[in-house]
Order: C-alpha cells, then sequence, then structure tokens
C-alpha cells in the first residue's frame, strides 16, 4: 500500500501549449503522485485551466507528453481516460432529477465480462442504482434522489456534480474552481467536505483554485504558476514559510517583500540596515530579495526600542488580530498584532533572525535575441529601438541585455515603441518592479517608481545608452552576461 501512494499516476513532459500565437504553458513538466490532493494556483490567465483541460483531453498540447500510469494519453480522447472532471458550472441536466444525473455516466459505460460475446456488458439497473446511492451517501444526499435539480441549492448542486464524477471510479478527479459560484460561507463548507470525500475515496485530485487560502487549507501539494511555468511545487506549509521567488511570496499571503544585499554568510543589509540572518551560501555582496511576513515582526511602543523606526498609518481590526501599516525608513511595512496601535502612534519595528527570508532574485536583467538593423537600430520583441551598434554590421543577430532601469512605461501604447499589458507588480521597498507581457509573446522586467495595476495596456521605451549588446550564435544562446 505504501509503495502504490509513492506512485506517480500522473506526469507531464515538457508540455507547450500555444493558442494564436500566445504560449499559454511553456515547456512544463509536472508528477503527481497516486492519492495526492493537488492544487494548480496562480492568478487569472497563468494556464492552470488549460493544463487541467490539457489532463482531461479537452485540449491536444503543442507540444510534449502526458501519461497516467506510464500509459502516453495524449492522444487519447476524454471518454477513454480513467479521468473525471468537476467544473465551475456543474453542467448538470435540468430534465433529470438528481438520481438520473448521478446515473447518466453509468449507463454509457461497460463492464469487463468474460461471458459476454465482446467481452464487456452494460450495468443492470440494480448495480446502477447500488453504485449511484453509494455516491449520493458520499455526498450526504442520500435522501435527495428523487429532487429536480433546479430545486437544489448551490452547493448540493455541486455535490451532485461531484457525485456524478465519482460514480464512474476515475483514477483522477479533476475540479476546475467548483467552489467559484458559492457564497463565502458555503465555500468554507465545501472546502471541508471535499478533504474528507478525498481521504474517503483516496483517488487522486487535481483541483484548480486562484484563492490561495482554498488551497492552503485543502492541498497535500501545491502548484503555484504563473505565466505558463511552474514558480514552486511544495507542502502547503513550505509554500507559505519559504517562498522560491518574489512573486511566489507575493502571491501567498500577506508579505513585505523588499530588496536586499547579502553581505556575507548570516548578513543581510536592506533599507540602510544590517541585520542577523539564518542564511548563507551566497556570494558576498549579492543582490537579493527579501521576505517577512507581517505576523513575524514585532512592534513596540515609542522610538530606538527595534531595529526601524516609524508611525502608524493606518490600523484594521481584522477578527482575532490588528493589521497595521508602518511608515518606516521609506517603506510601509504590513504588521499584524494582537495588541492595537493608533494611528498616528510612534512605534519601532524588531524582526528577528529567523524572520527575515531570503530569496535569489528571479532575473536581474532582461535577456532577449534581435537583429542590428541599421546604424545604432537593432530590433527585438517586435520593436525597432535606438541602440549604439558599435562593432556590428547590419544583418548581425546580437544578444540584447536591457536592465530593469533602461524600461520607461507609457500610459499611452501609442507613445512606447511597442505595446505590452502589466501583468505584475511588486511592491519592493523603494521601488516597484513591474512585468510585461508584450504583443510578441515576450517578458520585460521594469524597476520603477511608479505603481501599475494588472492589465494595464502601456507603451515600451528604451533607454539605448543603457542596453548592452554582445554576438549571438545558436550555441551560446544560454551564455550568461557578466552584468547578470
Amino acid at each position: 500500500m505504501a509503495k502504490e501512494l509513492n506512485d506517480k499516476i500522473i506526469e507531464i513532459k515538457g508540455i507547450t501549449k500555444i493558442f494564436d500565437g500566445v504560449t499559454v504553458l511553456d515547456n512544463l513538466s509536472l508528477s503527481i503522485k497516486r492519492g495526492q490532493f493537488v492544487t494548480l494556483l496562480g492568478p487569472s490567465g497563468c494556464g492552470k485551466t488549460t493544463l487541467l483541460r490539457l489532463i482531461a483531453g479537452f485540449e491536444t498540447p503543442t507540444e510534449g507528453e502526458i501519461y497516467i500510469e506510464g500509459e502516453p494519453i495524449t492522444s487519447i480522447p476524454p471518454f477513454k481516460r480513467p479521468v473525471n472532471t468537476v467544473f465551475q458550472k456543474y453542467a448538470l441536466f435540468p430534465h433529470l432529477n438528481v438520481f438520473k444525473n448521478v446515473a447518466f455516466g453509468l449507463k454509457l459505460k461497460k463492464m469487463p465480462d468474460a461471458s459476454a460475446k465482446k467481452g464487456f456488458r452494460k450495468y443492470t439497473k440494480a448495480e446502477i442504482a447500488e453504485k449511484v446511492n453509494k455516491a449520493l451517501k458520499l455526498v450526504g444526499l442520500e435522501d435527495y434522489g428523487h429532487r429536480d435539480v433546479n430545486s437544489l441549492s448551490g452547493g448540493q448542486q455541486q455535490r451532485v456534480a461531484i457525485a456524478r464524477a465519482i460514480v464512474c471510479e476515475p483514477k483522477v478527479l479533476l475540479l476546475d474552481e467548483p467552489l467559484g459560484a458559492l457564497d463565502l460561507k458555503m465555500r468554507k463548507e465545501m472546502q471541508i467536505e471535499l478533504k474528507k470525500m478525498h481521504e474517503n475515496l483516496g483517488i487522486t485530485f487535481i483541483f484548480v483554485t486562484h484563492d490561495q487560502e482554498e488551497a492552503l487549507t485543502m492541498s497535500d501539494v501545491v502548484v503555484v504558476m504563473n505565466d505558463g511555468v511552474i514558480q514552486q511545487m511544495a507542502q502547503p506549509k513550505k509554500i507559505y514559510d519559504e517562498p522560491s521567488n518574489a512573486f511566489v511570496a507575493d502571491f501567498i499571503g500577506e508579505s513585505n517583500l523588499l530588496s536586499g544585499v547579502m553581505e556575507k554568510d548570516y548578513r543581510i543589509s536592506f533599507l540602510g540596515k544590517s541585520l542577523k540572518c539564518v542564511d548563507k551560501g551566497f556570494e558576498k555582496n549579492e543582490r537579493i530579495d527579501v521576505v517577512i511576513r507581517p505576523e513575524d515582526i514585532i512592534i513596540k511602543d515609542g522610538e530606538d526600542n527595534g531595529h526601524f523606526n516609524g508611525e502608524v498609518l493606518s490600523t484594521v481590526f481584522k477578527g482575532t488580530y490588528y493589521e497595521m501599516e508602518v511608515a518606516a525608513e521609506g517603506y510601509e511595512f504590513t504588521v499584524q498584532s494582537q495588541k492595537e496601535f493608533k494611528k498616528g502612534a510612534k512605534v519601532s519595528l524588531e524582526i528577528s533572525p529567523d524572520s527575515i527570508h531570503i530569496m535569489k532574485k528571479m532575473l536581474t536583467i532582461n535577456k532577449h535575441i534581435g537583429e542590428v538593423t541599421g546604424e545604432n537600430l537593432v530590433t527585438f520583441c517586435g520593436g525597432e529601438f535606438e541602440i549604439p551598434t558599435d562593432g556590428f554590421e547590419q544583418g548581425d543577430e546580437v544578444i540584447v541585455y536591457v536592465p530593469f532601469t533602461a524600461i520607461t512605461l507609457t500610459d499611452d501604447e501609442k507613445d512606447g515603441v511597442i505595446g505590452a499589458n502589466v501583468t505584475q507588480s511588486l511592491y519592493k521597498g523603494t521601488y516597484y518592479q513591474v512585468q510585461v507581457f508584450t504583443d510578441s509573446d515576450d517578458d520585460f522586467y521594469i524597476d520603477t517608481s511608479d505603481e501599475w495595476d494588472m492589465d494595464d495596456r502601456v507603451g515600451v521605451n528604451i533607454d539605448g545608452g543603457q542596453v548592452k549588446l554582445e554576438p549571438y550564435s545558436p550555441d551560446e544562446s544560454d551564455k550568461e552576461s557578466d552584468d547578470e
């Protein structure tokens, strides 16, 4: 039994999915063990639902393979895969009662029977009734078989949809934001119910949501996705306590996210202060990202009692704690404490070494492949930019290194060389780090003092004087710049 639970039931290898020239999933690989409750978590448009639909067979990958129990299923139609899907909108048949909705799949399904002419036979009415009643009991609706589905509440309809999915005994149950249509109270109750169902059934659940609390509450493993790439895959506690990068730290729960410098092992500096930490193994004076959770900051009355002096900007009671915004050293810390500090209060903040989580920066410079198209002109990412081209000739392919500070964004895309959409904005202490997705399916990271909102349409300009060019050849495409 222990060996069975550790088996990989699903393997996804090098999956890429492109819709209309836009890469939704980018060379993604993932393994899921038998019996796990795995949640795909990420913002809208990150590719989580597309990945679920690929496993279900409703979409075909542009590249890559999907395996269930070691068998390739990429070209197998949905009805032949050992999976069932529960959708956000349930998709129940309004003209059938609860019993008939749940029984629908069983009436179409055949079971192995050596005595039958073709080796298969349909389920008998008695067998269908037994399986349907068992499934309804499992979801707490054993007395609802005769009811019209339109007379049920949202939570009850949700349970009927789950019963219909599990009655055919799939090896994998796919759930595409199934709680999204429920109110908050019902959503909380169904989270608990789904977790119990998973424990009772013992089958693999793959659950899609953009709700961080939901993912942390229900899952054995959380897969955090962004821009069609897995950012981190781990147990919920590890995801929260040890985020792998700035995106995960910002997306999962409340966090204070800053840029800093690793002075040496066990010593870090940020916001002009040098503090002890528990991390080592970084390069001396390496630039890093720092995460400090609001509940890990100790707030005290008066100044000069901690590491940072500040003033309380706002206080909100959250039920079991107070959440305060505190301005200190040019940064607005989010602090959570059971003790209330009034707006305007002078306070100090103390941060213990084990409350400072340090991460390597995801990227330190933008790197793209371009072509010299004229004197001091380089084309890349769908636009032609003015960049010094000394030493290069027209037609030369080049690696273009663009510092985060070399890019400016404009409110009107017509004022930029190319257009893009804002996909992420992280406050890093004294500036915002913004990610944009261009019309040519490329990413740029920008450090700016301006705040931008998700999905803002912007123009992109580049200060060519800060850009560095290097000769490009296919075998050197992964070569790192000395500036990285």
